[in-house]
């Protein structure tokens, strides 16, 4: 992920690649043949070239080592998901955001990607159920940590973003097969109630282990069902066509036990394609993240939004063992 993000810091607007630190010299020197920065091999020497804003793209384990000197020195940080390995330094890296100025926002790039942007753009979309699938072959990156905290905590961050809360009951599986982190997990999570006092449930499966990658989800609400690919960027947005009268009429119809086989059900819908734009992703954030430094503005993805995402990633790893998953 580091040379993707070099790669987008030498070309975003309003922005310089000045440095970057990597404890492989073969990595800096490339780094420095391709983009004319300079290169260090620790954060100390970063931090007294006097940079303003850096991106932490390192294992996971290493995050609050990293990020704690870069936000004591004042230095604005964009920091790879997940936050931390764990509740506890997720919570004393967004504590250490807090007490200072500097800007922390958290890599949870999927919120830029432009089918969950299109998504977050349908008017009064209100889940009852989110059914959500990211598989894909082992790629042997990111093995410090499980799928959960791979893969599934991009879903989970979406999905504590559209609820506005993090799930009050969780119920989970795991398997590890490879390793001893956990390779395959699904879980099954109940949110709080919403202003109409319904609740809504959430079906994540997340697969380190498949044959292909998948990344698709699915939204049901009263009036609105979404579907869409993240990998093929599309998707279909249906809605209720009939008005109150007729949807009152053909449930009175349905009680009385009439039959209604002649009716078309596609009459009774709109369908369109989800209006999915343009954009890279990581651009995206990158962008988001240097326009929050520049107005010294809460970032879309803050220290508290990657908290909570870690927590609830905890939480599932947790329900999976008592649930008795194979898991070490």
């Amino acid at each position: 992920m580091g040379r993707h993000h070099a790669r987008l810091c030498a070309q975003v607007e309003g922005a310089d690649l000045v440095a970057v630190v990597d404890q492989s010299a073969a990595r800096r020197t490339e780094m420095v043949e391709q983009y004319g920065c300079r290169a260090f091999d620790s954060v100390a020497e970063l931090i007294a070239s006097g940079i303003d804003a850096c991106v932490i793209a390192t294992p996971t384990v290493t995050h609050r080592a990293i990020v704690e000197q870069l936000l004591e020195a004042g230095i604005h940080c964009l920091v790879e998901k997940p936050l931390a390995p764990d509740e506890t330094e997720a919570r004393a890296i967004a504590d250490a955001a807090a007490r200072g100025t500097a800007v922390l926002q958290v890599g949870h790039v999927v919120r830029f990607d432009p089918v969950m942007v299109a998504i977050r753009n349908i008017p009064n979309l209100t889940p009852r159920f989110v059914e959500v699938n990211r598989v894909s072959p082992m790629t042997f990156r990111s093995v410090d940590v499980g799928v959960v905290l791979d893969m599934m905590i991009h879903d989970l961050d979406l999905l504590i973003m559209l609820m506005g809360n993090e799930p009050e009951e969780i119920h989970a599986n795991a398997v590890s097969v490879l390793g001893e982190a956990e390779d395959v997990c699904n879980a099954r999570l109940v949110f709080p109630p919403g202003p109409d006092g319904i609740r809504c449930t959430a079906n994540v499966t997340a697969s380190r282990l498949a044959l292909k990658t998948e990344r698709k989800i699915r939204i049901i609400s009263e009036d609105t069902y979404v579907s869409a690919d993240f990998a093929e960027r599309r998707g279909t947005v249906v809605r209720k066509a009939v008005n109150a009268v007729q949807l009152a009429d053909i449930r009175k119809r349905f009680q009385s036990g009439e039959d209604l086989s002649s009716l078309n059900y596609l009459e009774l819908v709109k369908v369109d394609p989800l209006d999915v734009g343009a954009g890279e992703p990581l651009k995206l954030q990158l962008e988001s993240f240097l326009a929050a430094v520049r107005v010294g503005g809460r970032p879309f993805v803050d220290a508290q939004a990657g908290f909570a995402a870690v927590r609830t990633a905890q939480r599932i790893v947790e329900a999976a063992r008592e649930a008795g998953s194979r898991m070490v």
